[in-house]
Parts: C-alpha cells; structure tokens; sequence
C-alpha cells in the first residue's frame, strides 16, 4: 500500500540564494532515499523577514528583531512523497524535523503490533539522544554558573584587597599627622609651662 505525505520544510539565513539552495539540495538528498519518490515540490522564494509587531511571546518578539536586524531571510518548500514504509516517514519526521506533516493516502490504514513496536522503538531511541544532549547541555550551564560565581567571588575579593589597601595607607598616613600633632602639641605645652 502506497503511503502518500506532504512535507512542508523551512528555513531560515542568508543571503537569499543560499537558503533556496540548501532547500533543494535537502530535497534532493531525501528523493535519493531507497524506497521513497518525491512526486512534487514546490520551493517558495526566500522573503526578507520584517518585523510585522506580531510576536505571541517576549522570545518571540526578539527572536525576529534579531533576524531583521540581520537581514536573514526565510523560505519554505512543498514537498509531497510516496513509500510503502511508514518506518521512513517517521525518520524523516524525526531526522529532518519537517514543520508540518500530513498524509494524505490513505485515509486510513492498519498496522500491525511489529510495524508499530518499530516506529516506537525509533521514536524512543531518538527521544533518548535528545534526553542525552539536554542533560550534557545542562551539565555544562550549571559549570559554567559556577565558574562564574567563582570568578565573581575573585573579583569582588581582589576590590576588597585594593581597597584595603588604599584604607590601610591612609589609616597611616592619619596615624602620621595624629603622631606629629601629639609631638607638636607637647612641644608647644612644654613652651607654655616654661
């Protein structure tokens, strides 16, 4: 049975033409999948983002600042293809992360519990590789807080080295004039017994 799906892959950075032939090349390489045709693609003109003031959050609203000010540029290509293994439509769910997936032949299919144990086991193995990165990338941010903190304690320690410093050579410097007065002082006391 014949598996019919549309893809819609996007895209963004610059310059233009580079996006648009990143695209095609990408469709390119999935049309050489063993098992897989690409029926029909339609790759869009790569468009300038502008910021149009509609963000549905605060990241998002800096997300596309960022991009304006870059000049990045975002396109969008079409692409609908045809396999009898489900199994190769979810790796490419999952390995070339489309941002919309639809199929459209048939309405409805069977699978039976080995088909379904294999997309399982795929999706599993690549939600643990994401759980992998997560972790390390956590790992890393939690260090680096720390080496920051610690450098943050260097730093406010050596101000407080200098400053005490400069504290103690004016408390001598103090101690000096009040030493001097005192000598001056009983010098002028001793004048005034005489």
């Amino acid at each position: 049975m014949k598996i019919k799906t549309l893809f819609i892959f996007e895209i963004l950075g610059k310059p233009a033409e580079h996006i648009k032939d990143s695209l095609d090349k990408m469709i390119d390489q999935l049309g050489e999948q063993k098992g897989l045709e690409v029926v029909r693609r339609v790759v869009h003109e790569p468009k300038l983002i502008e910021d149009d003031g509609k963000s549905d959050s605060k990241l998002e609203k800096l997300e596309k600042e960022n991009y304006v000010k870059q000049g990045m540029y975002s396109t969008f290509a079409e692409v609908e293809v045809e396999t009898e293994n489900i199994n190769l439509i979810m790796a490419i769910v999952l390995n070339m992360l489309p941002s919309h997936v639809e199929i459209l032949q048939p309405s409805e299919f069977s699978l039976n519990n080995t088909e379904l144990s294999g997309l399982m086991s795929e999706l599993t193995v690549k939600m643990h590789k994401y759980d992998e990165v997560t972790k390390v990338l956590m790992l890393e941010k939690d260090y680096l807080i720390k080496k920051l903190k610690e450098a943050e304690d260097k730093v406010s320690n050596f101000e407080g080295e200098v400053k005490g410093v400069d504290e103690k050579k004016e408390d001598n410097e103090h101690k000096k004039i009040d030493q001097d007065n005192v000598v001056d002082i009983e010098i002028d006391s001793e004048k005034n017994n005489n």
